[in-house]
C-alpha cells in the first residue's frame, strides 16, 4: 500500500512537472531551429563584421524581454530569408535572436 502511495506522488509530481514545463518560456510557434552550419555563418559574420556588444544590466536569456533601450540589429539577408522577421543583439560574446514586437529572446547562439 505504501510502494502505491509513493508511485502514484511520483506520477502525478512528474505529470504535473511535465505540463508546466510546455506551458513556459518560448512558446511552439516562435521556435526555431538553428543548425550547427548555420551558427558558424552567424558568428562568424559577428567576428568578420566587427559587431560592436552591447551592455544590458539583466541577465539576458530565452524568453526574456529586452529592455527599450537595447538597440535591436537587423539580421542580415547572408543568415538566411528565414531569420528576416527577426532582429539580434550581441553581448556578452553570444548573439540574441529576438522578436522585434516583443523584444523577446528566442534563441541564442554561442
Amino acid at each position: 500500500m505504501k510502494r502505491a502511495l509513493v508511485a502514484a506522488s511520483a506520477i502525478a509530481i512528474l505529470a504535473g512537472a511535465q505540463s508546466f514545463a510546455q506551458t513556459v518560456g518560448v512558446g511552439p510557434a516562435e521556435t526555431i531551429v538553428i543548425e550547427p552550419e548555420q551558427r558558424t555563418v552567424i558568428r562568424n559574420y559577428v567576428v568578420k563584421e566587427r559587431v560592436a556588444p552591447v551592455t544590458v544590466k539583466e541577465r539576458i536569456s530565452v524568453g526574456g524581454t529586452l529592455p527599450a533601450d537595447v538597440e535591436l540589429q537587423t539580421v542580415p539577408s547572408t543568415w538566411g530569408p528565414r531569420f528576416t522577421k527577426y532582429r539580434y543583439v550581441y553581448s556578452n560574446d553570444r548573439v540574441y535572436l529576438v522578436e522585434p514586437s516583443d523584444r523577446r529572446v528566442i534563441q541564442v547562439i554561442e
